[in-house]
Order: C-alpha cells, then sequence, then structure tokens
C-alpha cells in the first residue's frame, strides 16, 4: 500500500473546488453531514483542506460518478471511522455497489447497441436520399421550380382574398 496522504492543512476551499471539481457549497455541506472530517481552520476561521482531503474527495467523487447514493458514502466513511475492524463491511458494500455498477455498464452497452443500430439505419436512409439526388444530378429539374413557384402564387391568393 502507499504511503497515508499528507494530513498538514494548506489548501483553501477555492483551491479544493478546482481541483474536485465540487462547488465551495456541496464541499462545504460534505462537511457538514459527515462525508469529510472536520476540517481545520485558520486563526479567522478560513477552511484550510490537506492531501487527506483531497484524497478522499477524490474517492468519493468516484463513487458518486458510479451513482453510489450519499447515504451509501456515509455509511462507508462512518465505517472506516469506526476502525479496522470495518474492512468487510466496507469490502462488502463495495461489493454491492460494484455489482450494481455492472448492471448499469450492461445496461448502457444495451443501450448503445440501439443507438448505433437507429443511427445506421438513419445514415443508410440519409445516403440513400443523397444517391436519389444524385440521379438528378443535385440540383431540381426546371419543371419544379415552376411548379413550386405557381403553387406559391396560388397560395398567396387565396391568403389575400381570405
Amino acid at each position: 500500500m502507499s504511503a497515508e496522504p499528507d494530513r498538514t492543512p494548506r489548501h483553501t476551499i477555492s483551491e479544493v473546488a478546482v481541483a474536485s471539481g465540487l462547488t465551495a457549497h456541496t464541499l462545504r455541506w460534505y462537511e457538514r453531514i459527515g462525508l469529510l472530517d472536520p476540517i481545520d481552520r485558520t486563526y479567522s476561521g478560513q477552511r484550510r483542506y490537506s492531501d487527506a482531503d483531497l484524497s478522499r474527495l477524490g474517492f468519493l467523487n468516484r463513487l458518486r460518478l458510479t451513482g453510489m447514493p450519499v447515504a451509501d458514502m456515509l455509511r462507508y466513511v462512518e465505517l472506516v471511522r469506526a476502525g479496522e475492524h470495518t474492512r468487510a463491511d466496507r469490502r462488502d458494500i463495495l461489493l454491492d455497489h460494484r455489482e450494481e455498477v455492472r448492471q448499469k455498464i450492461s445496461d448502457l452497452h444495451a443501450t448503445l447497441a440501439v443507438l448505433d443500430h437507429k443511427i445506421d439505419l438513419y445514415s443508410r436512409l440519409y445516403e440513400s436520399d443523397l444517391g436519389d439526388l444524385g440521379d438528378r444530378g443535385g440540383a431540381p429539374e426546371p419543371g419544379d421550380v415552376s411548379r413550386q413557384n405557381h403553387q406559391t402564387d396560388q397560395n398567396d391568393r387565396k391568403k389575400q382574398s381570405a
């Protein structure tokens, strides 16, 4: 395993917001509900995050990206705080969630196949339509333009008389 991340408070909330992709509001909320340990403060009350906080946020972001509910994330963090004897419970949470993620991936693959099929269908139809235009040189036949103009004139006259 790698060394523990540095716990020296050094990063401002705006720096952490940029680094994590979370808003300052979300960071404060994560602290308030307990996803983050209480954040160190400067003498003037400004939050200072450590590399360890950034590491936890990175993991939490991954869990959120996979669709893990905040309640499950909170349960996981509570187990971490409870100590090493909770490793099996933490593993179980991750195993259960991994199965949910695999199912979502499977569903997304099936959905992607449907999209690919439809795109292929529309591409073939579009190419067929272009081929039909190509038979006429891509330009309207001379009679088509005069018929369209005649129809437009008739429609305009009907509107004026109404």
